[in-house]
């Protein structure tokens, strides 16, 4: 299969934002095993900002948006640093694409987006992406990897999206405000009552939430792309959701 895999602030970092070594390293193994068994892997991460915060001693996230960019510059270099190392170790290579909303809108730059990302494919590398925001403020505010992975996984018409969070999938209400939260295991199409569900931001160094993973599941579906939500704090969660039995929320591919 070809598999776009999104990975939140929160399943790289403890609670205080710092990262989370052992995961990070299941993770990345557990990742090298899937792509060794054959499938084309793409990768969207999140968690620089959360990085340059931890790298610098920071105790939260800036509220400027040049600081917010000054941080992006230190804390991407972290996190691929930590990526190249991990995923060195298993033998594979990674190469880094940032982007821009801008760079979606644009016909040109969307197509050679599109050229270096099947060619790092055909290279048998493992494509690592984020936005970059160091230079586009509009996705610092919006701060959405979750909807940019969904545009991944159209581009390269992907037979999966996979979104790596904090929560086992998507809940009836906040799982952790409300006792009586149901889980959805299956959405077969993304109602109005299934948009109405989704809240804000989950994290206090994340800034994606169960919304913008609705929004990414609308993209994703409509484009042919099934997409699951599954919780990033066990890494084996990537193996069920490849086999076919999904620990998580499954949105069915139109």
């Amino acid at each position: 299969m070809r598999l776009v895999v999104k990975i939140g602030t929160s399943t790289l970092t403890h609670k205080g934002g710092h990262l989370n070594i052992r995961r990070v390293e299941e993770l990345c193994k557990v990742l090298s095993d899937i792509s060794n068994a054959g499938h084309e892997l793409v990768i969207v991460s999140s968690g620089a900002i959360a990085m340059g915060i931890s790298k610098l001693g920071l105790i939260e996230r800036p509220n400027d948006i040049p600081t917010y960019q000054a941080v992006s510059a230190i804390g991407q270099c972290a996190l691929m640093y930590v990526y190249d190392k991990l995923f060195t170790e298993h033998n594979h290579v990674i190469g880094q694409i940032l982007i821009t909303g801008a760079d979606l809108r644009n016909g040109e730059r969307r197509e050679n987006f599109h050229n270096t990302l099947f060619k790092l494919l055909e290279m048998k590398t493992i494509p690592i992406i984020n936005e970059n925001d160091t230079i586009g403020t509009e996705e610092i505010v919006i701060g959405d990897n979750d909807q940019l992975a969904a545009y991944v996984a159209r581009t390269i018409e992907a037979d999966m999206l996979i979104m790596l969070t904090d929560i086992d999938g998507l809940f009836t209400a906040a799982p952790n405000v409300d006792p009586n939260a149901v889980f959805i295991p299956l959405v077969e199409e993304i109602t109005p009552e299934i948009e109405k569900i989704a809240g804000g931001a989950g994290t206090k160094f994340g800034t994606g939430g169960m919304y913008t993973k609705i929004k990414a599941a609308k993209i994703a579906t409509e484009a042919g792309t099934e997409m699951v939500i599954t919780n990033g704090h066990d890494p084996d969660n990537l193996y069920c959701t490849v086999e076919g039995h999904t620990k998580g929320t499954r949105f069915l591919a139109k």
